[in-house]
């Protein structure tokens, strides 16, 4: 008979051991200089681990012994159907044991639970087997050269890959960077972000459990300036994979050329649009699918509609739907069953969504509902109107539940309106003229377009941005292969 109880998700992460040490040449070990800081949940405020404050020394280790595996062959000398099959272990690892990574994450980062066992954990087990699966598949090419010669076109892993990861989604994000740079033979130094490094350590030890072998992969956590920057201008690191914020992406660059011009990967920040025009259809439901692009996650997405561009004709009607569906967001612990939305990951971060807030409110946008925060660092799911190209709000990424809606009186003024800010990472359309919705989804100027739909495609499709939004690659698909190898031309005379 089916048990019907109610997972009960604060035993569960009363119960968790929760990590306490980087991993460094396949064992878990302390900082070198021995400094901790404390990660905290950000619901209750509890501190939940003393997490090695790592350095320049400690990346210098991780770094030297990803090296080692590399030139040994343990890894990258294998088969990649080899590959494969360990990374298929990991993947079911991960999914036997993601009850408990979804409460760690959620109690690391905010995140309800339900999300985490739903989305987080299946796709971070979908991404590493997908790419490991891809790699025995891939083919390198041969030139069409003379008779007396052959032209082979292969590709070969750069070595080292360093990849700084976000804190929005921990474990998805370093599915995105290991599952491809190991898939492809890569040794690789992962530095999580401070404020959820948890997920990352224990995504490590299943690694290991997995087979990959000891160096191969690395986690060394710590703040920015002390372990981040370190790997970016590491003289042995071939490559860095960085998610995060524009400002920061432009820093890695300037490491990389102050360094060894290592390969740089850069998916940035985002103010993406969602363009409604006055032959969209049913209001009420793009309203519903609007609301979950901005509101889910809290907000805290990089692709998240924080902007929606609606026609004259179908302005009103929308804000009105989109207030009765934000009503609808249960915000609260992130571990009970009903909830949506759970904190902002840091009373920092909350500081800086109630002052851009507080901005659009300066500069005159008309607040909808929400604009408030509540216990526990959580923010109401805020909608803003009458809200112009002007205002920081329609320029400025929030992070944040807080959407900002904006007039356009016709097709073209809201493709304009849509394409007005330095980012360009995704894009979604509302129409149901199909020569508009190819015409359009062409004009405007993002990475990914969705139409009729919000959303940032699949694992077989490209992820990454247009102007500050990205840089020197994607993640997700085979493309992201491409860019944890060097291309080699082989030259074979046979005259």
């Amino acid at each position: 008979m089916k048990d019907d109880t109610p997972t009960d998700y604060h035993a569960i992460a009363r119960g968790l051991a929760y990590p306490a040490q980087a991993l460094i040449d396949g064992s878990f070990v302390p900082a070198d200089s021995g400094r901790t800081f404390e990660t905290r949940d950000p619901y209750t405020g509890a501190v939940l681990s003393q997490v090695p404050r790592c350095d320049a020394r400690d990346v210098d280790r991780a770094a030297a012994s990803a090296r080692r595996a590399f030139e040994s062959g343990a890894w990258s000398g294998l088969h990649p159907s080899e590959r494969k099959a360990v990374l298929g272990r990991l993947a079911d690892l991960i999914m036997e044991n993601r009850e408990e990574l979804a409460v760690m994450e959620a109690v690391d980062a905010g995140k309800p639970v339900t999300d985490c066992l739903a989305i987080d954990i299946p796709e971070t087990a979908s991404c590493i087997r997908w790419h490991g699966e891809a790699q025995d598949k891939l083919y390198d090419q041969l030139a069409p050269s003379a008779p007396d010669a052959v032209g082979l076109i292969v590709r070969e892993p750069l070595g080292v890959v360093g990849a700084v990861l976000p804190w929005n989604f921990p474990l998805m994000m370093m599915a995105w960077k290991i599952g491809p740079a190991l898939a492809t033979g890569n040794s690789v130094v992962v530095k999580p972000a401070e404020q959820t490094s948890l997920t990352a350590l224990r995504l490590g030890a299943l690694a290991l459990e997995a087979g990959v072998p000891p160096g191969v992969l690395n986690v060394v956590t710590g703040f920015g300036p002390e372990a981040g920057e370190p790997l970016g201008r590491h003289m042995d690191v071939d490559a860095i994979t960085f998610t995060g914020s524009t400002e920061v992406g432009r820093r890695f660059l300037e490491y990389a050329a102050q360094s060894n011009m290592k390969e740089v990967c850069l998916e940035m920040g985002g103010k993406s649009a969602a363009v409604v025009l006055e032959d969209a259809g049913d209001i009420e439901h793009i309203a519903e699918l609007q609301a979950n692009a901005i509101f889910w996650n809290m907000g805290e997405n990089c692709t998240a509609n924080s902007r929606i561009i609606a026609h004259a004709a179908v302005y009103d009607d929308l804000v009105a739907a989109l207030a009765r569906h934000a009503a609808d967001w249960t915000v609260g612990d992130p571990l009970g069953p009903a909830t949506k939305n759970g904190p902002l990951v840091s009373a920092e971060h909350l500081g800086k969504v109630a002052a851009l807030v507080e901005s659009g409110r300066r500069e005159g946008a008309r607040v909808v509902c929400g604009a408030e925060a509540g216990e526990g660092l959580c923010y109401k799911p805020t909608v803003f109107a009458e809200v112009t190209r002007e205002m920081e709000i329609f320029q400025t990424e929030i992070f944040g539940p807080v959407v900002g809606v904006t007039k356009a009186e016709s097709d073209a003024q809201a493709i304009e309106l849509a394409n007005a800010t330095a980012y360009g990472l995704a894009a979604t359309l509302y129409t149901r003229d199909v020569a508009k919705a190819h015409r359009y989804a062409r004009a405007l100027r993002a990475g990914t377009v969705s139409v009729n739909a919000y959303s940032e495609g699949e694992i077989s499709t490209p992820f990454g941005g247009y102007k500050a939004s990205g840089f020197g690659g994607r993640d997700n698909g085979i493309h992201a292969h491409e860019q944890y190898t060097e291309l080699k031309t082989i030259w074979i005379d046979l005259s």
